[in-house]
């Protein structure tokens, strides 16, 4: 059973974020760094013209916190979606169930009038590209932080 993290010290209101340009992207793709996730939850509605992926985010904005304090990492249930998604492709993802992915960046591609591609970065090679009217994701916390399963924060080596 998985416990909740405490709140003691950390803003207790779930993260929601909007990011509309290049620099809140910037912001988004650090704190979404090292979300994993079951590819089966990448939802592609081109209706709608949204992408939508429920990750197990880490909550970097709380690590140093965290390791001050000597407290376990926190990871939180969230929602990445991008809008106005005009088309979508897939390179390398394998959409089996049971394949987990670790969203790694996100990244603009400016195109012409506002349009671009946002690239999203798996580790493995694997990349979603959403070709966009314009940079709109959304970032929503869905569930209370609760302590990273491995304990440990993810590392990048340079």
């Amino acid at each position: 059973m998985t416990e909740d993290a405490r709140f003691r010290d950390a803003d207790p209101r779930p993260l929601a974020l909007l990011a509309v340009d290049e620099d809140d992207l910037k912001i988004m793709s650090t704190l979404v760094q090292d979300a994993i996730l079951p590819a089966s939850e990448i939802s592609y509605d081109p209706k709608a013209r949204r992408l939508a992926l429920l990750v197990n985010r880490f909550r970097w904005e709380d690590a140093d916190q965290a390791r001050a304090e000597g407290r376990p990492f926190e990871r939180v249930r969230a929602l990445l979606i991008v809008n106005d998604v005009q088309r979508l492709q897939s390179d390398g993802i394998d959409r089996d169930a049971d394949t987990v992915l670790a969203l790694l960046a996100l990244t603009w591609r400016p195109g012409q009038d506002g349009t671009g591609r946002l690239l999203l970065d798996f580790a493995g090679d694997g990349t979603l590209a959403a070709d966009a009217e314009c940079i709109n994701v959304e970032l929503r916390d869905v569930t209370r932080p609760y302590f990273a399963p491995s304990g440990k924060a993810p590392v990048h080596p340079d």
